[in-house]
């Protein structure tokens, strides 16, 4: 994410990912634009699969809406693909899943190059206890002691439909595939498995803590950077 962006949500005299795309569409088809997202990703977090969609009535050629916009934006945001869809269809009311991934560096001295889009934890991880402590987080469940304390919302069951733990090299990858995600919920999940990885959580712990919904029972709240949105699923 561009030095200066506070993550996609349109705020007054902030610098923002909406903002930037509407202004960006508005100055090619000369219409105002409301642009609707996936959902919101905060400041600092990635994404490599948000999805949006707008109304137009431009005749430009929908194969040609990416080329346009992108030659309006700033470098740190690009548009993949662009297709037209049902009236119906909305970006965020019709999701079906999302799949988030949380990158952790383990090596002695991390990386200059992706050390804005990773964590780096210096220190050897027992992966195959992480992997292990995954699959408890698979299913319906009342995930409060994985949300942010003090963020408002009742409701806090969700279904995790897939958790993987993946090791690549220096590189452990948390990925979590859900019909819907609390405030804070992958970045403390992902701090519970880093918790289990250091052996500070054992792995059949994790069921006591998802059933006490105490949120500090619960690893702590990784930093955002290490986060991205890698797709959406509307099927």
């Amino acid at each position: 994410m561009e030095k200066g962006l506070i993550g996609w949500q349109k705020q007054p005299n902030q610098l923002n990912i909406q903002g930037e795309i509407e202004k960006a569409i508005g100055e090619i088809t000369g219409e105002k634009i409301d642009l609707i997202a996936s959902g919101r990703t905060d400041a600092g977090v990635h994404s490599l699969g948000q999805t949006a969609n707008f109304k137009t009535n431009s005749t430009i050629p929908i194969e040609k809406f990416p080329i346009a916009i992108n030659s309006k934006l700033k470098k740190s945001i690009v548009i993949q693909s662009a297709e037209e869809v049902d009236e119906r269809f909305h970006s965020r009311y019709s999701v079906k899943s999302k799949r988030y991934r949380y990158t952790i560096n383990h090596s002695p001295m991390g990386t200059a190059i992706y050390r804005e889009i990773e964590y780096h934890y210096p220190l050897p991880l027992d992966v195959e206890k992480m992997k292990q402590a995954a699959q408890y987080f698979e299913g319906e469940h009342d995930f409060k002691a994985f949300k942010a304390s003090g963020t408002s919302g009742k409701n806090s069951v969700r279904t995790i439909y897939k958790a993987e733990v993946i090791e690549q090299g220096d590189r452990i990858y948390i990925e979590l595939t859900g019909n819907g995600f609390l405030y804070n919920m992958v970045r403390i999940i992902a701090g519970t498995l880093l918790d289990v990885g250091n052996h500070k959580i054992k792995p059949e712990e994790i069921p006591e803590i998802i059933q006490s919904k105490d949120r500090s029972k619960a690893g702590k709240t990784l930093p955002a950077h290490g986060l991205c949105l890698m797709e959406v699923y509307y099927t």
